[in-house]
């Protein structure tokens, strides 16, 4: 569907999650440290991301990750202007590591 999209010549970016591999909130609950659980989710949509690429370049679709959090050597570090130029240029942006910020849901880095 996303390769499709890219044919049509729609710009797509997504904001992925790592729900399947982590939950940091229900961790804290258990008794871990929550901002410790928050960011072992932020790797996991990391994790997410790395595989949703490989993915789509098996499928011939080039992409870029990247992290709110700076992973030098693993994926790009979040920069607006970057983003915008990879778009521009056809590539799938996907965007991990929500907002970097610990408390704050995957889900809140889709809605800026």
């Amino acid at each position: 569907e996303v390769k499709e999209l890219v044919e049509l010549g729609v710009q797509v970016g997504v904001v992925i999650g790592g729900g399947n591999l982590f939950r940091g909130a229900g961790l804290a609950e258990a008794g871990m440290n929550r901002v410790v659980g928050d960011h072992m989710g932020m790797l996991a949509t990391v994790m997410n991301g790395l595989a949703m690429r490989d993915a789509l370049h098996r499928a011939y679709v080039n992409a870029r990750v990247m992290s709110a959090i700076p992973l030098k050597g693993v994926c790009d570090d979040y920069n607006w202007a970057d983003a915008i130029r990879e778009l521009r240029q056809g590539r799938v942006v996907i965007f991990s590591a929500g907002t970097g910020n610990p408390f704050f849901t995957t889900d809140s880095a889709a809605c800026f």
